[in-house]
Formats: C-alpha cells, sequence, structure tokens
C-alpha cells in the first residue's frame, strides 16, 4: 500500500469550527489515513512531500457544467440565453462528433484539474468518451447523458434508451471515481410525458437526476403560458422530486418553490459566472441558505463563463449576494469555500469527499500561499475566498494519486490537446 506523507504544510480542513492549522498529513492508498498539528514519533513514507509554503485543502467540486462546450468558448458573447442557444450554440453542437467531445472534454477536465477542480458534473452527448476521459485523467465525475426530447418520436426514443444504456454502464467505474444521473435537459425541452419516462428510468436504477431549472425570468414566463403553473410545480407533479435531484441555476423561484425544494431535499447548483454573463438575473441563495437547502456552485460551460475557474465562482457567490442585499454577512466566506467544498461534494451525493478528514478520501489540492496576493498571512479563509485564483494551485491529488505536480498535468497530453481543440473548432466553423 502506497503511503504518502505530508509535513510542514499549512492546512484547511474545511470541518467546521477548525481553524487553519500548520502540520502533517498522510495518505494511505485511497483515502487521509492522518492529519493533524503534532506528527508522530514515526512519520515514514513511500512518498514524502515538505509543504511548506503550501495551503492544502479539499479538491473544488464543480455541480453544474458541460465539457464538451470548452470548444466554443469566446464564439458567442454578450448575448441574452435563448439568442445566445438558438443562433450559437445549438448549430455548432449539432456538428459535434464524438472526437470533438472527447478533445472538448479533455480540454475542460485539464483546465479543472489544473485549477484545483477534483469533482464535477457534466450534462452532454457521447458521455462514452467523457468518462473514457474521466476515466483516463484521474478525475472524479459525476456524469450525464443530458437529453432533449422535442425531437422526432425515433430519436427521442433512441436518446431514452442511450441514456439510460450510459447511467448504467458507467455508474461505479473508475475505481468508484464516476458515478452517473439520469438528466431530462429542461423542462422546456423535453415534454412531459418524456421527463416521466425519465423518471422511470432514474427510480428503476435508483440514480439522481440533474436538469437545468428556472434560468431565466422569460423561461418561466413562458412555461406559465404553455402549462398554467411554474417550472418547479410541474417537475413535482411529474415524479422529478420522488427521486434524489439537483438542479442547475434556479434562479428565478419565489417563496412557494423554495419550500417545495426544501420539502423535496433539491439541490441548487448556483452558477454566478455564467448566470451574470447571460443576463439570467441573481438567484436568492441567502434565502435558499436559510431555507436549509444544500447550495453548491457550477461554472456552467466555457462557452458561456468563459472559464472553469472554481475560485472564481466562489468569490463570485460571495460577492454579488452582499451587493444586491446590502447585507455584508448574507454570504460568509466560509459558507461561500464550504459550496465548492464540502456542501458541493454532499450536493451529488459524495459522502466521502469535500473535506481533510482522517478516513476521507484523499482528494486534495495544494495552493502557493507564498506570493504577494497572499501575504501578510491573516485569514487564510478570506484570502482563498477574495484572493486567490486557479493560477494559484501547484499540486492535485485524486484518491491519493497525484495528478498535478508543480502546476503540469500528469495525466494529460496538454500540447496536443491544446492543439486538437484548435483544430477543432477551425472545422465546426468550416463544415
Amino acid at each position: 500500500m502506497s503511503r504518502i506523507v505530508i509535513e510542514n504544510g499549512t492546512f484547511l480542513s474545511m470541518v467546521e469550527g477548525e481553524s487553519v492549522f500548520r502540520g502533517y498529513l498522510v495518505v494511505e492508498a485511497d483515502r487521509i489515513a492522518s492529519i493533524g498539528e503534532s506528527a508522530p514519533a514515526q512519520l515514514d513514507g513511500d512518498v514524502r512531500i515538505d509543504g511548506h509554503g503550501k495551503l492544502y485543502m479539499p479538491g473544488l467540486v464543480n455541480t453544474h457544467g458541460h465539457a464538451a462546450m470548452s470548444l466554443l468558448r469566446g464564439v458567442g458573447d454578450d448575448l441574452a440565453l435563448q439568442v445566445w442557444l438558438e443562433q450559437k450554440m445549438w448549430p455548432l453542437e449539432a456538428k459535434f462528433n464524438a472526437a470533438d467531445v472527447r478533445v472538448g472534454s479533455e480540454l475542460s477536465i485539464l483546465e479543472m484539474l489544473k485549477g484545483g477542480t477534483t469533482s464535477f458534473v457534466d450534462m452532454y452527448s457521447f458521455m462514452d468518451e467523457v468518462a473514457q476521459v474521466v476515466e483516463t485523467s484521474g478525475i472524479r465525475g459525476c456524469l450525464t447523458r443530458g437529453v432533449i426530447g422535442y425531437c422526432p418520436p425515433d430519436e427521442a426514443a433512441a436518446k431514452l434508451v442511450e441514456a439510460r444504456a450510459f447511467a448504467k454502464d458507467w455508474h461505479g467505474r473508475a475505481d468508484g471515481r464516476i458515478t452517473t444521473m439520469m438528466a431530462p435537459h429542461a423542462p422546456y425541452t423535453c415534454p412531459p410525458e418524456y421527463i416521466e419516462k425519465i423518471v422511470a428510468i432514474a427510480e428503476e436504477l435508483q440514480l439522481p437526476i440533474h436538469t437545468h431549472l428556472s434560468e431565466t425570468r422569460g423561461e418561466v414566463e413562458r412555461h406559465e403560458q404553455q402549462y398554467g403553473i411554474r417550472p418547479v410545480e410541474h417537475l413535482r407533479r411529474l415524479g422529478v422530486f420522488n427521486r434524489p435531484c439537483i438542479v442547475a441555476h434556479g434562479v428565478h423561484l419565489n417563496d412557494e418553490e423554495i419550500e417545495i425544494c426544501r420539502a423535496h431535499d433539491v439541490r441548487i447548483s448556483h452558477n454566478p459566472g455564467s448566470n451574470l454573463k447571460l443576463a439570467s438575473g441573481i438567484a436568492r441563495v441567502p434565502e435558499y441558505l436559510r431555507a436549509g437547502l444544500l447550495v453548491s456552485l457550477g461554472t456552467d460551460s466555457a462557452a458561456s463563463n468563459n472559464n472553469l475557474d472554481m475560485f472564481e465562482e466562489v468569490r463570485l457567490a460571495a460577492l454579488i449576494h452582499k451587493g444586491v442585499s446590502g447585507d455584508p454577512t448574507a454570504v460568509p466566506a466560509f459558507t461561500a469555500l464550504s459550496m465548492a467544498t464540502s456542501i458541493g461534494a454532499r450536493s451529488i451525493w459524495l459522502e466521502e469527499v469535500g473535506l481533510l478528514q482522517a478516513g476521507m478520501k484523499a482528494d486534495l489540492i495544494a495552493i502557493d500561499i507564498d506570493q504577494p496576493h497572499f501575504q501578510p498571512l491573516t485569514d487564510l479563509v478570506s484570502h482563498i475566498v477574495y484572493a486567490a485564483a486557479a493560477q494559484d494551485v501547484t499540486d492535485v491529488f485524486v484518491d491519493g494519486k497525484q495528478l498535478v505536480r508543480n502546476r503540469q498535468c500528469l495525466t494529460l497530453d496538454e500540447e496536443r490537446i491544446k492543439a486538437e481543440a484548435n483544430q477543432a473548432l477551425l472545422r465546426l466553423r468550416s463544415s
């Protein structure tokens, strides 16, 4: 059994009530064996790491995204959501093939790993390609074959077969690093009876459900015009919330909908960067937190963000709710960081991820705090939330395996991926 010993480091466990401390951490196989301030007299390890000048913390958890869309970064900016989707994204995405999805996912996973993200949720097509990249790269992925139901009946039926097969075949693979969910894209892209079929599959396979929900005010208004009810009640009636469920965005929820989500333990992936860029609005996150909802953080895609820097999402979550509420305590720094670590992991049912604690999975990252923007070393939680960026991450471990060392990814060929991503976009634009 391999044993890694990190000494002389600064540690942020994200355990409620614990402060930042200087000490050590021991990894045995895929788990944290011990962590503390005073190292045992005999602390032998196959690999010994001097953690001086670094802060070690749990890896970040990105609870909503579309990895392959990194190929469309910068393709359509400064547009409303429906215009962006219908005129820029969907026409190009219709040309995507399996190779495009693979290299787009490689590009995103490379970016996420180098930026300290160790777990992510993905909703897309050609998901076997995504899963294979997850398996190879060493990252942890909660993967969903997103399905749009408004299409010819034979195509809609084939998508359900594909989504079920993917979820069944890949759940628990890659030594447990891959988990799966069922994913109707959104209430406005799937007929009610189609969503009910997806719920039935989720029930059969005992899997959670992931969907987009109430991202824009216009979406909610159109839904009321079409169905006579708002999207949350619509999904409740269709049985979606009878399964464990995490929804992306949840920007426009009223008090009644917040209560429905609370009663059904619906988790919300807050995507502040994407929502701001697309002018979708600002979710009522302080109210969600007060109601007891699990609120995590996601980047959405690099096409709507335009990066996958989870430190940026943490900072936005801490800042924008202060600004719009006039309450500087609306989302405190530790809460914002928890949304990207411990709460994020719980939100996607990863009960052994998100904390640096003995017995937990060894998913951890190191941040170079020997830099001017971390000085003086006063409140390191504050520094991580309000000053840190993805580029500050130096080392990344998932399941006890080192995937990034000294800012270099050990499992993916960065130069090849960058070259192939640019070639893919050229082909998509010229075809």
